[in-house]
């Protein structure tokens, strides 16, 4: 069976990432988290001073610095996580704080900041064999990918579930109505900016997960790379 390309779009905190993870675990496929890159070089601005929640995002600073910023992955752990890895140090942990979370939007709309990425992010994926998730994987990154999926989720059950990672994965305990305000800000971010907005692709397929439970998901996602994948032969 010929191996394809896998493009999983979506809102933050839709789950999409947990399951392109798993998706492209049980395929035997790469997978590639696109919003950790963006984490990365958002934490890497915050820590050199070129961005923090008062002052914003010093745009010229950081497009200066994208040279030195290197991005990749470690090979997935016990557990089927590969951790994020920023000028070779592990940061995964420091990229999934609410501090970053505020400020990833802003950093992703820099069109020099995607550009960057995008074009890292075909280098991962020319050799077919990959499941990417993100916002623009099916409409910028991979518009030719023969499999392209659009998770949706209300904001109230996004945010929820944001909260219960941040209190597991990341130590925090921010309240619901902070998680909720930066899913809500993240949204219009996402779905505005000028440079690859947030949309769902003409020729993706729509996954609301509202009320779906992870094994739901799985079997919808499975069932329609097969369905794809039988078509590819």
């Amino acid at each position: 069976m010929k191996r394809i390309t896998i493009a999983i779009d979506g809102y933050s905190s839709s789950g999409k990432s947990t399951m392109a993870r798993e998706l492209a675990r049980r395929l035997g496929y790469t997978y590639v988290d696109s919003g950790a890159m963006y984490r990365a070089v958002t934490l890497y601005a915050m820590e050199h001073g070129m961005a923090s929640a008062d002052k914003g995002v010093d745009t010229a600073a950081l497009v200066k610095a994208l040279p030195e910023i290197q991005i990749g992955f470690s090979h997935p752990d016990s557990e089927g996580v590969q951790h994020t890895l920023l000028n070779g140090r592990d940061v995964e942990r420091q990229i999934r704080s609410l501090e970053v979370s505020e400020l990833v939007s802003p950093v992703a709309t820099i069109p020099e900041v995607r550009e960057r990425l995008v074009r890292l992010q075909q280098d991962f994926g020319r050799q077919g064999g990959i499941v990417m998730d993100g916002r623009d994987i099916g409409t910028t990154v991979f518009p030719d990918a023969e499999m392209k999926v659009f998770v949706n989720a209300s904001a109230e059950e996004r945010a929820r579930r944001r909260l219960k990672e941040l209190q597991q994965r990341a130590g925090e305990s921010p309240s619901y109505e902070e998680v909720l305000a930066n899913v809500r800000e993240r949204d219009l971010i996402d779905s505005t900016r000028e440079v690859s907005p947030l949309r769902k692709a003409d020729d993706a397929h729509e996954l609301d997960n509202d009320r779906m439970n992870h094994q739901q998901q799985m079997q919808w996602l499975i069932d329609l790379y097969n369905k794809i994948a039988d078509g590819q032969s």
